[in-house]
């Protein structure tokens, strides 16, 4: 879609829905949150996301989960990238929060923009900017975007042009999901570094979720977004790279509007630490659990060959293997994706085959994420609430 088309479009105004359609609010991009280092006061950030669904009156979430102290944002923007930290013309737009240009955000919160009025295409590279006169403490946000974006000191918010944005960053900061009007549903992803995107082409959209919601972008199917929250060295049962699945659960996928299907891939990193097979089950169960009583879906996935990997020997692919066999047979998911056979290779099935791998034989390169996102049965996303 060209640029002017894009802009008239986030430009226009809300078109209420009919009797017959009646669109409610969906998470079309999402990043899990996490400690980021220090805050920086007089500090402005121009993050740029891939929307997944498109819809309409878009809102985002800002997070200080992890401060220890209230935060302040006096001013927002949301607008379409023309490419670096340039924004199309015109499309910059102010966001509010409860009417007021600026929000306070306690230790611990999150906080809802307003809806935006106007249409946001899906695929569109959005641009949120935002500007905290206060930051001090631990930083929230998102340490590996795989995707570039911008830092300046002092507010240039409403700026469009990318003369004041020349510093760069390859993480997320404060922001962790955005959310449109649609009549679509929504699938969450909820992984470690391989669905996170690491080894993936930077600034491409590579992740095995993009690939993902490309095909669903195509099929005939009410499900359209994806939201990414993955957490590189994340573990299902203990904290350590992240809170763990069960303990982020809540926060990073159940709390978000539109969700229908929690996509579980996540094991490896307990795998590679010692855990048991029971271990996994059991915090597997409880997701599944939790998610059921939330009226979800819940899709596993199978654990991926890393054979080759420094932590792997033959007592953690055993635990693999049991663990790969509850997920195939115990019939407490609503569906299967089974990546350990879309990876493996045929010759050692204990190893990712080699045209997949980017080297380090635990990661897929961009050909391996797209044979992930492939190996989903779009049909096992149709289904009824859990």
């Amino acid at each position: 879609m060209i640029a002017g088309v894009v802009c008239a479009l986030l430009l226009a105004a809300s078109v209420p829905a009919s009797s017959e359609a009646r669109p409610s609010e969906a998470v079309t991009w999402g990043a899990s949150a996490d400690r980021l280092g220090e805050g920086v006061a007089d500090r402005g950030y121009r993050l740029v996301v891939h929307t997944s669904a498109g819809g309409t009156d878009l809102r985002i979430r800002l997070s200080n989960a992890f401060g220890d102290r209230p935060i302040t944002f006096d001013s927002a923007y949301a607008g379409i990238r023309r490419q670096g930290a340039e924004l199309v013309s015109g499309s910059n737009r102010r966001l509010t929060f409860a009417g007021a240009r600026s929000v306070t955000i306690p230790a611990g919160e999150t906080v809802l923009s307003d809806p935006l009025p106007g249409k946001l295409p899906a695929a569109t590279d959005l641009v949120i900017s935002i500007h905290s006169p206060d930051a001090a403490g631990p930083a929230t946000g998102h340490g590996m975007a795989m995707a570039t974006s911008y830092l300046t000191q002092g507010d240039h918010t409403a700026e469009e042009g990318a003369a004041n944005w020349t510093a760069t960053t390859g993480s997320w900061f404060y922001l962790d999901a955005v959310q449109v009007r649609t009549s679509a549903a929504s699938v969450i992803a909820l992984g470690d570094s391989i669905t996170d995107g690491w080894q993936s082409s930077t600034d491409l959209n590579r992740r095995w979720p993009d690939y993902l919601a490309r095909r669903l972008h195509q099929a005939d199917t009410d499900v359209k977004g994806v939201a990414n929250e993955g957490i590189s060295g994340n573990k299902v049962v203990a904290d350590g790279a992240g809170q763990s699945a069960l303990n982020r659960l809540e926060r990073d996928v159940l709390s978000h509007p539109g969700v229908r299907i929690v996509f579980l891939f996540e094991g490896v990193n307990d795998i590679k630490a010692g855990a048991a097979a029971q271990d996994l089950i059991t915090g597997y169960r409880e997701i599944v659990g939790r998610g059921h009583a939330a009226g979800k879906c819940v899709v596993g996935a199978t654990v991926g060959p890393f054979k080759g990997w420094p932590e792997w020997n033959p007592a953690a692919e055993t635990v693999r293997q049991e663990v790969n066999a509850f997920i195939r047979g115990s019939g407490e998911f609503d569906a299967v994706a089974d990546f350990d056979r879309a990876l493996r290779s045929p010759y050692d099935p204990e190893r990712m085959l080699p045209f997949l791998d980017n080297g380090d034989h635990i990661h897929p390169n961009d050909k391996g994420m797209q044979a992930m996102a492939d190996a989903v049965d779009l049909e096992s996303l149709e289904c009824a609430s859990g």
